[in-house]
């Protein structure tokens, strides 16, 4: 197993509800550590810089839109194999499809309001990371 870190974002309906402790409960109780966090509201070009990957896909507007439509919690998590690791706490993208005891299981509205993004690799771990934070601001 290898020490990792992994990016992390409690969505907007999540933070609407208050629920930034209980999620980052679970990411604590799963073996990850945060290692850097700040709550900010996205602005439309930050939002459309950072999700540019979908740009040319139908959902595009309306995940811009949410993503700006309140504050949200970008954080930095550290574990071992913490990708994967948070990928499996989150729980499936549709929360219908989300195993029990997972954050979108427990959390999410819908498919797009599952309260959690996470990288979905390493390398995309790195730049999602670089987005947010300077190295300054990881403390491990």
């Amino acid at each position: 197993m290898a020490l990792e870190r992994t990016f992390s974002i409690i969505k907007p309906d999540a933070t609407r509800r208050n629920l930034t402790g209980k999620v980052n409960a679970l990411l604590e109780a799963g073996g990850l550590r945060i290692v850097a966090q700040k709550r900010l509201r996205l602005s439309t070009a930050q939002a459309e810089a950072f999700y540019g990957v979908h740009k040319d896909r139908p959902f595009f507007r309306s995940l811009v839109d949410f993503m700006t439509s309140g504050p949200i919690v970008a954080q930095v998590l550290e574990g071992e194999n913490a990708v994967a690791r948070n990928r499996e706490i989150m729980g499936a993208t549709n929360p219908a499809n989300a195993a029990e005891g997972t954050i979108r299981k427990v959390f999410a509205e819908s498919i797009e309001a599952n309260s959690a993004h996470g990288s979905d690799s390493a390398e995309n771990a790195a730049i999602e990371i670089a987005f947010f934070f300077s190295g300054i601001d990881i403390v491990g």
